[in-house]
């Protein structure tokens, strides 16, 4: 079956197929959604293994569920596996990288609950994925559509329709043993991003997602205790 066939399906085949997709969300592990959040560490190491395209698809239809502005339903996703295309995403990201690290670099402090070696280890794995980019098998770029010229305050104000399909799309990566990182790097520059991914003027684009198996093993995120984040009814 072609793509254009598996994105033509009858709708009501889609929406069992949407189930099939709940009840295999883990293909092993039985997890579940607290499981998928609680262990959906950030994976940057990536190895070249195709990505099957029936994965890719569970990836967009699950983000496809997300909630949006006005049910406005206009996220747009844009697949990246042509070589040429990914090189071009690769090289907007490595200037975007660079010129994060000479930030990080001119700051002493690190971040809350990063000592020194694990901020060290974050920016390992960011530089990695800088030098084997055009590597990785898939790389997903979340986007919005407005149906006009959209300027810069307009996109600004919008992300709430992208960013929760993005963080769905993030969770079924993990649920199904795919890696994946969220990056805003690579996107510094509206109209190089747009002239590489042959954008019309009416979409912006939001974050960048490399997507392949992971080389190491997902585990446990590390958060600050709940008790430090939460407030009920006033900050104070």
């Amino acid at each position: 079956m072609s793509t254009h066939d598996i994105l033509h399906i009858p709708k009501i085949y889609t929406r069992c197929n949407r189930l099939r997709i709940i009840q295999e969300a883990d293909l092993n592990q039985g997890m579940d959604i607290f499981d998928v959040m609680y262990n959906c560490r950030a994976m940057r190491r990536l190895d070249t293994r195709e990505v099957p395209k029936e994965l890719l698809i569970k990836l967009i239809d699950a983000a496809n569920q997300a909630p949006s502005g006005s049910n406005a339903q206009n996220a747009r996703w844009i697949v990246v596996r042509d070589p040429v295309v990914k090189q071009k995403v690769v090289d907007l990201n490595r200037k975007g990288v660079e010129g994060y690290m000479e930030f990080q670099s001119s700051q002493l402090d690190a971040p809350p609950r990063h000592d020194a070696q694990k901020r060290q280890r974050m920016f390992d794995a960011v530089l990695w994925q800088v030098e084997h980019m055009h590597e990785i098998p898939v790389l997903i770029v979340a986007s919005l559509e407005f149906g006009a010229k959209v300027d810069h305050h307009t996109a600004a104000a919008s992300g709430r329709s992208i960013w929760p399909g993005i963080q769905n799309l993030l969770l079924t990566a993990r649920a199904i043993g795919l890696g994946a990182t969220p990056s805003t790097l690579a996107l510094q520059d509206p109209e190089a991003v747009a002239e590489s991914l042959r954008m019309p003027e009416t979409m912006a684009a939001y974050c960048l997602i490399p997507v392949g198996y992971p080389t190491g093993k997902f585990g446990p995120v590390v958060r600050r205790p709940v008790e430090e984040i939460m407030h009920f009814d006033t900050w104070n």
